[in-house]
């Protein structure tokens, strides 16, 4: 009978302070109520109000069957920290839709995105990963109208050579380098460096296209490639990886030596390892090798101890290679530092 009592003790006991661990485990201590969404939030922002760790909101993300599409939450919008069965949960309510004419100037409508869509906008759809030889084959700029030495927009530019007049809008990307494995050096893809956007005016060899818009002056011998299809979206599930991640930073783009947050980076880990959009992976930095100068004459080395610098988001997937977008940093972070398991 003593035992039968200790024993539903215990049960009493895990029943009750699981969910708390559970809401201790995942809130902040300074964790408000209620928050009302403004303009220019994130979801990332808006869960870092609530939780400890911001890419865990999907975990208490509480489905209200009242609104349309409860994923998707807009400027007015209030969220509500409630308890289900004793479990922590948001909770999104609306008030009545005011509709009025107004330009859309995003494809998302207004919707509060996952993390700053300002950052990542010109990488969702661009290809800027290619496979060997790929780049080679496609249609490469000979000359500029008008004598021009370099094109920009407005000018056109003569192609050798478009044949399919089916396909009006094209992208100049010019090749980069090659994006290797930083362990073992192997190639994993090479960069395809975005110039502009143009449009097809006529077939041929040499063809003719009308130069819409430039992020680089376009040079002779960038290449010209039919513009994707893809729809770009500004709203991702943040999720740990399906199994047990371990690669590095191989690039950073925008010039920068320094990473820190919201820069783009290009990690060795892609497709084939389960990094999908929206996996959030742990950076670590450190681990390099110093010499120990101290003591005269001595060879000795040194190395550093790994340390929690940030966390990315994976944007954008191929087959060998991710982009991510950094989401947030405590320390300064460096190519070759390793992504990790969050």
């Amino acid at each position: 009978m003593i035992k039968a009592c200790k024993s539903l003790i215990l049960l009493l006991f895990f029943a009750l302070t699981t969910p708390l661990a559970l809401a201790e485990d995942l809130l902040r201590a300074d964790h408000p109520d209620r928050y009302t969404v403004v303009k220019g939030d994130t979801l990332w922002d808006i869960s870092g109000r609530f939780l400890r760790s911001p890419w865990r909101w999907p975990e208490i993300w509480h489905v209200n069957q009242q609104i349309a599409n409860p994923h998707l939450i807009y400027p007015g919008d209030e969220l509500e920290l409630v308890y289900i069965d004793g479990q922590p949960q948001l909770r999104l309510s609306r008030g009545p839709l005011k509709l009025s004419p107004s330009a859309r100037a995003t494809p998302w409508d207004g919707a509060i995105p996952t993390v700053p869509i300002d950052a990542i906008g010109p990488f969702l759809t661009r290809p800027y990963v290619m496979e060997e030889g790929q780049l080679e084959k496609a249609p490469y700029i000979v000359a500029f109208g008008d004598q021009h030495i370099v094109g920009g927009a407005g000018q056109k530019a003569y192609v050798r050579s478009i044949d399919d007049s089916g396909q009006l809008k094209h992208e100049i990307v010019r090749a980069g380098g090659p994006y290797r494995d930083a362990e073992t050096g192997e190639i994993l893809g090479y960069e395809a460096l975005y110039i502009g956007t143009s449009q097809l005016q006529h077939t041929g060899d040499p063809a003719t296209v009308f130069i819409n818009s430039t992020k680089l002056e376009a040079i002779t011998g960038d290449r010209v490639i039919p513009a994707g299809d893809e729809k770009a979206t500004a709203n991702f599930t943040p999720h740990a990886p399906p199994m047990p991640v371990e690669g590095s930073i191989i690039s950073v783009l925008g010039g920068v030596s320094q990473i820190g947050q919201y820069n783009i980076v290009v990690i060795d880990r892609g497709l084939k390892d389960g990094l999908d959009p929206g996996t959030v992976l742990r950076i670590d930095s450190g681990g390099q090798v110093i010499r120990d100068i101290v003591t005269p004459n001595s060879r000795d080395t040194v190395r550093l101890p790994e340390e929690q610098a940030g966390l990315l988001m994976v944007f954008r997937s191929f087959e060998r290679v991710s982009f991510g977008l950094v989401m947030y940093a405590t320390n300064v972070m460096n190519v070759f530092d390793k992504v990790r398991n969050p």
